[in-house]
């Protein structure tokens, strides 16, 4: 088998309503959908975390793949990814990531010409009902939609997900810059939700150090299953362990930095950011050996979400559930997409590879979209335009 074209479309999902993260309102995802053709009628999907990662696909690996056979996916990687102690050192790591996001469509092809789904290439299942949270956040009104701007009105947010949805497992941004807000909605989150329901908190490392100390001495009786990078560094993070028994999560997956200070205790991660699904697995058994949890990523569209699932399917040591924001988003790119969970879980697709099929109509639309808009922006301060939020903000 050889792959003969690979094609790459830029995309928007918007949310609908944006939400207040520490760069300023996020309003949706801009992603790029990657298509692996091959010779024998094979199409592999993947999707990159930024559509700009499609644009190094379209330069750089697009012409080292050419001719190459898919179900070789360490001969593909040979060609397109430098040694990673070089770009480790360079700071030169865009080739991985795209790659990774290329690999992702690399694993479905393999699913499909063996005609199984891709967790039983990875080893089987050790479940088949895979946990995503729900999310909420400080979001505005938009659309003619209202927002949840209020402590109150998170709270009556989550309860209407744990009423039409049976969620019992709740993450979010409380981020506008004041420690009394956010202790204020933690509390009125628990006594709303029971001692039953799970509460993750997610900072984008918006806090000081102090200022953090401060949070979570006044937060730890309302039981705060994780709390994802409450500050900027896992040197701050490791002193803060000093103060608090709340785990902490982040995106940055440095694991011999938190093995060597003992926080953070969670990696959360895309997987092309990691370089791949290969890559993926590994990182996430050097995790197991030392001691650390991973999960999954959130704002992504169906094709990684996939990945997803049937990674989260084959390994036992993703325990705890993965991050979502499907609820918000308001398309997608796959059949019957985006997904969304009941009761807190999806099931494992069953198709062969992924699973997925692509949504020629919704590709277009949102395609459009990306050519009308531009792509979604993620810093934008509607108190400060044109210019990029300083952390801390307090």
């Amino acid at each position: 088998m050889k792959i003969t074209r690979i094609k790459v479309t830029h995309v928007n999902v918007p949310f609908d309503k944006p939400f207040w993260w520490t760069g300023g309102l996020y309003p949706g995802a801009s992603k790029s959908i990657i298509e692996v053709e091959t010779d024998q009628g094979l199409v592999g999907l993947g999707e990159a975390p930024w559509w700009h990662f499609g644009e190094i696909i379209k330069t750089d690996i697009v012409p080292a793949l050419i001719g190459a056979n898919p179900l070789d996916i360490a001969d593909c990687e040979s060609r397109c990814v430098p040694p990673y102690q070089i770009t480790a050192n360079t700071g030169e790591n865009a080739a991985s990531v795209a790659f990774g996001a290329v690999e992702i469509a690399l694993w479905d092809i393999k699913g499909k010409a063996y005609n199984t789904p891709l967790y039983q290439l990875l080893g089987g299942a050790v479940r088949k009902k895979i946990a995503f949270s729900e999310y909420f956040s400080f979001r505005p009104d938009h659309n003619g939609l209202k927002g949840e701007t209020t402590p109150e009105a998170v709270v009556e947010y989550c309860l209407k997900m744990r009423e039409e949805h049976g969620a019992s497992i709740f993450e979010g941004k409380l981020i506008l810059g004041d420690p009394e807000l956010e202790i204020k909605t933690v509390k009125l989150l628990r006594e709303a939700l029971g001692n039953k329901a799970q509460i993750k908190l997610d900072s984008n490392m918006q806090w000081s150090l102090p200022t953090a100390r401060y949070i979570l001495r006044e937060i730890e009786p309302y039981h705060i299953r994780n709390y994802e990078d409450p500050v900027a560094t896992f040197e701050e993070m490791a002193q803060l362990r000093q103060h608090s028994t709340i785990p902490f999560s982040t995106h940055v997956p440095d694991l011999r930095r938190a093995v060597a200070l003992g926080a953070p205790d969670y990696f959360v991660c895309n997987f092309a950011a990691l370089g791949g699904i290969s890559k993926t697995l590994k990182f996430i058994a050097a995790c197991e050996a030392m001691g650390k949890g991973f999960w999954c990523y959130s704002n992504d569209l169906g094709i990684m979400t996939a990945a997803y699932l049937h990674v989260s399917a084959a390994t036992a040591h993703i325990s705890e559930a993965s991050q979502s924001l499907f609820r918000w988003q308001i398309g997608d790119v796959i059949e019957n997409g985006p997904f969304r969970q009941k009761n807190d879980v999806i099931d494992v697709p069953e198709g062969h590879g992924l699973g997925m099929t692509l949504d020629a109509d919704a590709m277009r639309h949102w395609h459009n979209h990306f050519k009308t808009h531009g792509p979604m922006r993620h810093f934008d301060h509607p108190n400060n335009p044109g210019r990029y939020q300083r952390l801390p903000l307090h």
